[in-house]
């Protein structure tokens, strides 16, 4: 299996990539076609499929934040069962993010995720392939380590239409022992910084902002 870097619409990987992401998350979840050219030329946004036989079998899109010294992961997908795509995922993608984080003079403090919750979700299918099914995920990614950032978590749909996409968790994986919370400070200005490409806000997303930057810190808990 390859680990390969997509930074450019017309990349053929990324046709069956952006396919991919059609057949397995909801619609309001996929950024249109079009709208993928600025984020893959941007240098901080790392797009890396997995590839077997020639096609696309897995994808993830995560980025790193030097001056948080945080990563995001955007999202990742197993396309097929059996195959092992979730640990070579995983594993290339923790491998480069130790790497920039090295190279920017510190060792990763955590990384957020956006992670739905099945019990306030309504039923998706997932493009049928169990490993992406919310249960299983969830459980997948508590055993790695996430937690559950404890608030109520909102964010705008991706269609950049105003909307409020709810049912998902804000999580975090923390690099070290012994960090049961998170700043507000650091979690708004990673939340602005990740959501200024939408201009369009829901009003419930601006109140979750104001709420969050009345306390000083949220806590980490069991997904």
């Amino acid at each position: 299996m390859e680990y390969c870097r997509i930074t450019n619409i017309q990349d053929p990987l990324f046709q069956k990539m952006h396919q991919l992401m059609q057949d397995v998350f909801p619609p309001e979840e996929v950024l249109e076609f079009a709208l993928w050219a600025d984020p893959l030329e941007d240098p901080g946004i790392h797009v890396y499929v997995a590839v077997h036989n020639e096609d696309v079998v897995g994808a993830t899109e995560y980025r790193y934040y030097e001056d948080f010294n945080v990563a995001m992961t955007d999202f990742t997908i197993i396309g097929q069962a059996g195959l092992g795509i979730g640990p070579f995922l995983a594993e290339k993608r923790a491998e480069d993010l130790k790497a920039m984080a090295s190279a920017n003079g510190k060792q990763l403090y955590g990384m957020f995720a956006e992670i739905y919750d099945p019990y306030r979700i309504d039923y998706h299918e997932f493009g049928g392939v169990k490993p992406m099914d919310p249960f299983v995920r969830r459980e997948v990614l508590a055993h790695l380590g996430y937690k559950r950032l404890d608030f109520p978590y909102v964010h705008p749909s991706w269609n950049n239409d105003a909307e409020a996409v709810t049912g998902l968790d804000l999580c975090f994986l923390p690099m070290a022992e012994g960090i049961t919370e998170l700043s507000t400070e650091l979690i708004v200005a990673f939340l602005r910084r990740y959501y200024s490409v939408l201009v369009n806000k829901p009003a419930s997303w601006q109140t979750m902002i104001e709420e969050l930057e009345a306390k000083d810190a949220v806590a980490l808990l069991p997904i």
